[in-house]
């Protein structure tokens, strides 16, 4: 009688974690399987704004997050033809992150003047926004750029030429 009450107890357990278990799953969003072509990293930081603070416009001082981190590294898709400034946008827009950018003619690409209402020159004159793909920053605008499978986007914003995000200007 003691062995049937422990097995009809166990036999309980067992359908009780099932039942819980389906209902857990029937409850989880589900997973939304992307239609892109390709996949790559975004990252969106301002991090260099937190050693500089004084120099930033007073006005912008509470849009710089705590740790300076805008979008932390997230994987998007893209597809054939998507540069890195359609990347940019369509990712910043769909977060409700502000995004404002320009076309410059002469050099036939876009310009990146501000992320989350910080712009270029807020801190400094040789302030702004630089990207990089996979650690380098290329010498053309970001609308001009191209990505691959795999690539790592950043958009970082400097307060000095590029030198305190790891591109040193050298004037070429």
């Amino acid at each position: 009688m003691k062995r049937n009450k422990a097995l009809f107890i166990r036999l309980l357990a067992a359908l009780l974690a099932f039942a819980f278990a389906a209902l857990a799953s029937a409850c989880e969003k589900p997973k939304v399987k992307d239609n892109y072509a390709h996949h790559c990293t975004l990252y969106v930081d301002c991090r260099t704004l937190l050693d500089n603070m004084d120099d930033l416009d007073p006005d912008k001082r509470e849009l710089v997050p705590e740790d300076g981190v805008i979008l932390a590294q997230v994987t998007v898709g893209f597809d054939d033809g998507d540069s890195v400034y359609d990347i940019l946008v369509r990712e910043l827009r769909s977060r409700d992150i502000h995004i404002d950018a320009s076309f410059v003619p002469a050099y036939n690409t876009a310009y990146v003047k501000g992320i989350n209402n910080i712009y270029e020159f807020d801190c400094g004159l040789s302030s702004g926004w630089e990207y990089s793909v996979n650690g380098v920053f290329p010498n053309y605008g970001c609308s001009a750029y191209y990505p691959e499978e795999g690539d790592e986007i950043r958009f970082l914003y400097t307060c000095d030429l590029g030198a305190d995000i790891g591109n040193e200007f050298k004037g070429e």
